[in-house]
Protein backbone atom coordinates (compact mmCIF):
# COMPACT_ATOMS: atom_id res chain seq x y z
CA UNK A 1 0.00 0.00 0.00
CA UNK A 2 3.15 2.37 0.86
CA UNK A 3 4.31 1.71 -2.22
CA UNK A 4 1.29 2.13 -4.73
CA UNK A 5 0.75 5.56 -2.72
CA UNK A 6 4.16 6.78 -3.37
CA UNK A 7 3.90 5.22 -6.92
CA UNK A 8 0.36 7.87 -7.27
CA UNK A 9 2.32 10.64 -5.17
CA UNK A 10 5.19 10.64 -8.03
CA UNK A 11 2.75 10.18 -10.42
CA UNK A 12 0.57 13.74 -9.42
CA UNK A 13 4.21 15.71 -8.59
CA UNK A 14 5.03 15.19 -12.67
CA UNK A 15 1.76 15.99 -13.72
CA UNK A 16 2.02 19.25 -11.03
CA UNK A 17 5.61 20.23 -12.18
CA UNK A 18 4.41 22.16 -15.63
CA UNK A 19 1.30 23.42 -13.60
CA UNK A 20 2.65 24.87 -10.88
CA UNK A 21 5.17 26.79 -13.45
CA UNK A 22 3.14 27.87 -15.38
CA UNK A 23 0.75 29.34 -12.42
CA UNK A 24 3.60 31.11 -10.52
CA UNK A 25 4.57 32.19 -14.09
CA UNK A 26 1.14 33.92 -14.46
CA UNK A 27 1.12 35.36 -11.07
CA UNK A 28 4.61 36.90 -10.76
CA UNK A 29 6.24 37.00 -14.22
CA UNK A 30 2.68 38.33 -15.88
CA UNK A 31 1.38 40.12 -13.17
CA UNK A 32 4.05 42.06 -12.24
CA UNK A 33 4.62 45.40 -13.77
CA UNK A 34 8.47 45.25 -13.19
CA UNK A 35 9.23 41.44 -14.14
CA UNK A 36 7.26 42.14 -17.13
CA UNK A 37 9.39 45.39 -18.43
CA UNK A 38 12.33 43.49 -17.39
CA UNK A 39 11.17 40.53 -19.72
CA UNK A 40 10.21 42.61 -22.67
CA UNK A 41 13.61 45.04 -22.71
CA UNK A 42 15.57 42.75 -24.23
CA UNK A 43 13.00 43.09 -27.39
CA UNK A 44 14.57 46.65 -27.97
CA UNK A 45 17.80 44.82 -29.62
CA UNK A 46 15.65 42.47 -31.86
CA UNK A 47 16.24 43.33 -35.36
CA UNK A 48 12.10 41.57 -36.21
CA UNK A 49 10.66 44.10 -33.82
CA UNK A 50 13.06 47.11 -34.37
CA UNK A 51 11.90 46.90 -38.17
CA UNK A 52 8.46 47.01 -36.83
CA UNK A 53 8.82 50.41 -35.01
CA UNK A 54 10.67 51.94 -37.40
CA UNK A 55 7.75 50.74 -39.85
CA UNK A 56 4.84 51.54 -37.64
CA UNK A 57 6.05 55.10 -36.34
CA UNK A 58 6.83 55.92 -39.86
CA UNK A 59 3.59 55.15 -41.71
CA UNK A 60 1.74 56.77 -38.67
CA UNK A 61 3.78 59.79 -39.14
CA UNK A 62 4.54 60.27 -42.37
CA UNK A 63 0.38 60.30 -42.69
CA UNK A 64 -0.12 63.37 -40.53
CA UNK A 65 2.47 66.01 -41.84
CA UNK A 66 1.87 67.69 -45.23
CA UNK A 67 5.13 68.71 -46.53
CA UNK A 68 3.63 69.45 -49.98
CA UNK A 69 6.64 68.88 -52.68
CA UNK A 70 9.18 67.93 -49.56
CA UNK A 71 7.15 65.11 -48.48
CA UNK A 72 9.09 62.25 -50.15
CA UNK A 73 12.47 63.73 -48.72
CA UNK A 74 10.23 64.11 -45.44
CA UNK A 75 9.59 61.02 -45.52
CA UNK A 76 13.44 59.62 -46.02
CA UNK A 77 14.51 61.88 -43.14
CA UNK A 78 11.81 60.22 -40.79
CA UNK A 79 12.88 56.66 -41.56
CA UNK A 80 16.95 57.84 -41.08
CA UNK A 81 15.69 59.18 -37.81
CA UNK A 82 13.85 56.22 -36.66
CA UNK A 83 16.33 53.28 -37.21
CA UNK A 84 19.05 55.80 -35.89
CA UNK A 85 17.42 56.39 -32.63
CA UNK A 86 16.67 52.97 -31.91
CA UNK A 87 20.35 51.52 -31.80
CA UNK A 88 20.22 53.86 -28.96
CA UNK A 89 20.35 53.87 -25.03
CA UNK A 90 17.75 56.53 -25.30
CA UNK A 91 15.20 54.39 -27.08
CA UNK A 92 15.61 51.63 -25.02
CA UNK A 93 14.80 53.64 -22.32
CA UNK A 94 11.96 54.76 -24.06
CA UNK A 95 11.27 51.27 -25.19
CA UNK A 96 10.87 50.18 -20.98
CA UNK A 97 8.61 53.27 -20.36
CA UNK A 98 6.34 52.01 -23.65
CA UNK A 99 5.90 48.72 -22.15
CA UNK A 100 5.62 49.33 -18.58
CA UNK A 101 3.03 51.68 -19.77
CA UNK A 102 1.41 49.09 -22.11
CA UNK A 103 1.55 46.48 -19.04
CA UNK A 104 -1.39 48.02 -17.56
CA UNK A 105 -3.25 46.95 -21.07
CA UNK A 106 -2.15 43.51 -21.32
CA UNK A 107 -3.32 42.91 -17.62
CA UNK A 108 -6.62 44.50 -18.10
CA UNK A 109 -6.60 42.55 -21.52
CA UNK A 110 -5.77 38.93 -19.25
CA UNK A 111 -8.06 39.70 -16.20
CA UNK A 112 -11.16 42.05 -17.47
CA UNK A 113 -11.80 40.73 -21.15
CA UNK A 114 -10.86 43.91 -22.70
CA UNK A 115 -9.10 43.60 -25.78
CA UNK A 116 -7.35 40.88 -27.62
CA UNK A 117 -3.94 42.38 -28.46
CA UNK A 118 -0.77 42.91 -27.00
CA UNK A 119 0.50 46.79 -27.85
CA UNK A 120 2.73 49.33 -27.53
CA UNK A 121 2.54 52.77 -27.33
CA UNK A 122 5.67 54.50 -29.34
CA UNK A 123 4.62 57.81 -28.12
CA UNK A 124 7.88 58.09 -25.78
CA UNK A 125 9.51 56.75 -29.13
CA UNK A 126 8.04 59.85 -31.24
CA UNK A 127 8.74 62.54 -28.87
CA UNK A 128 12.37 61.49 -28.59
CA UNK A 129 12.44 61.00 -32.30
CA UNK A 130 11.09 64.66 -32.59
CA UNK A 131 12.65 66.18 -30.12
CA UNK A 132 16.29 64.66 -32.17
CA UNK A 133 14.99 66.39 -35.64
CA UNK A 134 13.76 69.36 -34.66
CA UNK A 135 17.31 70.17 -32.54
CA UNK A 136 19.03 69.22 -35.75
CA UNK A 137 17.12 71.72 -37.74
CA UNK A 138 15.61 69.34 -39.81
CA UNK A 139 12.14 71.37 -41.67
CA UNK A 140 8.83 69.99 -40.45
CA UNK A 141 10.39 68.51 -37.71
CA UNK A 142 8.21 70.45 -35.31
CA UNK A 143 5.17 69.73 -37.22
CA UNK A 144 5.39 66.59 -35.82
CA UNK A 145 2.67 65.03 -33.83
CA UNK A 146 3.38 63.25 -30.72
CA UNK A 147 0.51 61.07 -30.67
CA UNK A 148 -0.56 57.89 -29.37
CA UNK A 149 0.75 55.63 -32.20
CA UNK A 150 0.19 51.41 -30.53
CA UNK A 151 2.32 49.08 -32.74
CA UNK A 152 0.26 45.75 -32.29
CA UNK A 153 2.82 42.57 -31.84
CA UNK A 154 0.77 39.84 -31.24
CA UNK A 155 -3.28 39.79 -31.66
CA UNK A 156 -5.12 36.39 -32.05
CA UNK A 157 -8.70 35.05 -31.37
CA UNK A 158 -7.44 32.46 -28.08
CA UNK A 159 -6.40 35.32 -25.63
CA UNK A 160 -10.58 34.60 -24.14
CA UNK A 161 -9.58 31.53 -23.39
CA UNK A 162 -6.51 32.80 -21.25
CA UNK A 163 -8.64 35.09 -19.41
CA UNK A 164 -10.78 32.17 -18.35
CA UNK A 165 -8.02 30.06 -16.10
CA UNK A 166 -5.95 33.80 -15.87
CA UNK A 167 -7.46 34.44 -12.21
CA UNK A 168 -6.68 30.90 -10.72
CA UNK A 169 -3.95 30.42 -11.99
CA UNK A 170 -2.46 33.96 -9.96
CA UNK A 171 -4.21 32.64 -6.89
CA UNK A 172 -2.23 28.85 -7.20
CA UNK A 173 0.87 30.99 -7.76
CA UNK A 174 2.33 30.28 -4.62
CA UNK A 175 0.09 26.93 -3.29
CA UNK A 176 0.20 24.78 -6.64
CA UNK A 177 4.38 25.12 -6.13
CA UNK A 178 4.22 24.29 -2.38
CA UNK A 179 2.15 21.61 -3.11
CA UNK A 180 4.18 19.96 -5.49
CA UNK A 181 7.03 20.08 -3.10
CA UNK A 182 5.07 18.63 0.12
CA UNK A 183 3.81 15.92 -2.66
CA UNK A 184 7.12 14.89 -4.15
CA UNK A 185 8.92 14.78 -0.16
CA UNK A 186 5.74 12.85 0.99
CA UNK A 187 6.13 10.49 -1.40
CA UNK A 188 9.47 9.70 -0.16
CA UNK A 189 8.79 9.59 3.44
CA UNK A 190 5.90 6.82 2.94
CA UNK A 191 7.98 4.44 0.58
CA UNK A 192 9.54 1.44 2.22
CA UNK A 193 12.17 2.27 -0.02
CA UNK A 194 13.20 5.47 0.18
CA UNK A 195 16.81 5.23 -2.01
CA UNK A 196 14.17 3.85 -4.81
CA UNK A 197 11.39 6.65 -3.96
CA UNK A 198 13.84 9.36 -4.61
CA UNK A 199 14.95 8.00 -7.81
CA UNK A 200 11.43 7.44 -8.92
CA UNK A 201 10.87 10.96 -7.55
CA UNK A 202 13.85 12.78 -9.68
CA UNK A 203 12.98 11.11 -12.95
CA UNK A 204 9.20 11.95 -12.18
CA UNK A 205 10.17 15.96 -11.55
CA UNK A 206 12.52 15.37 -15.18
CA UNK A 207 9.10 14.05 -17.06
CA UNK A 208 7.31 17.18 -15.22
CA UNK A 209 9.88 19.21 -17.01
CA UNK A 210 9.77 18.12 -20.33
CA UNK A 211 5.60 17.80 -20.23
CA UNK A 212 6.59 21.87 -19.55
CA UNK A 213 8.85 22.22 -22.08
CA UNK A 214 6.59 20.41 -24.64
CA UNK A 215 3.46 22.69 -23.69
CA UNK A 216 5.17 25.76 -24.25
CA UNK A 217 6.52 24.53 -27.61
CA UNK A 218 2.92 23.37 -28.42
CA UNK A 219 1.35 26.51 -27.34
CA UNK A 220 4.39 29.11 -29.25
CA UNK A 221 3.24 27.32 -32.45
CA UNK A 222 -0.84 27.50 -31.75
CA UNK A 223 -0.30 30.64 -31.04
CA UNK A 224 1.45 32.10 -33.90
CA UNK A 225 -0.65 29.82 -36.45
CA UNK A 226 -3.76 32.26 -35.13
CA UNK A 227 -1.90 35.66 -35.90
CA UNK A 228 -4.03 37.53 -38.50
CA UNK A 229 -1.96 37.98 -41.85
CA UNK A 230 -0.54 41.52 -40.92
CA UNK A 231 1.18 41.00 -37.97
CA UNK A 232 5.08 40.51 -38.65
CA UNK A 233 5.46 36.78 -37.51
CA UNK A 234 9.21 37.50 -36.54
CA UNK A 235 8.12 40.05 -34.20
CA UNK A 236 5.37 38.21 -32.87
CA UNK A 237 7.77 35.27 -32.04
CA UNK A 238 10.41 37.34 -29.89
CA UNK A 239 7.62 38.67 -28.26
CA UNK A 240 6.52 35.10 -27.53
CA UNK A 241 9.69 34.33 -26.66
CA UNK A 242 10.02 36.92 -24.20
CA UNK A 243 7.38 36.13 -22.53
CA UNK A 244 7.81 32.78 -21.64
CA UNK A 245 11.37 32.57 -21.08
CA UNK A 246 11.10 32.25 -17.34
CA UNK A 247 9.13 28.79 -18.61
CA UNK A 248 11.94 27.44 -20.38
CA UNK A 249 14.23 28.50 -17.92
CA UNK A 250 12.49 26.83 -15.54
CA UNK A 251 12.05 23.41 -17.34
CA UNK A 252 16.23 23.14 -17.75
CA UNK A 253 16.39 23.81 -14.18
CA UNK A 254 13.91 21.28 -12.79
CA UNK A 255 14.98 18.84 -15.14
CA UNK A 256 18.26 19.35 -13.96
CA UNK A 257 17.32 18.60 -10.57
CA UNK A 258 15.29 15.56 -11.33
CA UNK A 259 17.74 14.25 -13.24
CA UNK A 260 20.48 14.72 -10.82
CA UNK A 261 18.66 13.49 -7.74
CA UNK A 262 17.91 10.55 -9.76
CA UNK A 263 21.20 9.86 -10.93
CA UNK A 264 22.56 10.45 -7.13
CA UNK A 265 19.77 7.78 -6.15
CA UNK A 266 21.20 5.62 -8.48
CA UNK A 267 24.92 6.14 -7.41
CA UNK A 268 24.27 5.36 -4.02
CA UNK A 269 22.74 1.84 -4.60
CA UNK A 270 25.54 1.04 -6.97
CA UNK A 271 28.08 1.65 -4.20
CA UNK A 272 26.05 -0.11 -1.13
CA UNK A 273 25.98 -2.92 -3.47
CA UNK A 274 29.87 -2.82 -3.84
CA UNK A 275 32.15 -5.07 -1.77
Amino acid sequence: MRTFLSAVLIALVALLVPASAVAYWADHELGHADRYTAAMSPLATDPAVQNLVVTQAGRALSGQIDAGPFQGGLDTLLGEALRSFVGTPAYRTAWDAANRAAHAAFFEALTTGHGDAVTIDLAPVIAQVKGDLVGNGVPFADRIPVTHVSVTVMEYDGLGSLRKGFRMLQVAGVWLPLLTVVLAGTAIAVAVRRRRAVLATGLGLAAGAVLLWAAVALCRRLTLDDLPADIDRRAAEAVYDALTAFLRTTAWVVLAVGLAAALAAWLMGRLRRTP
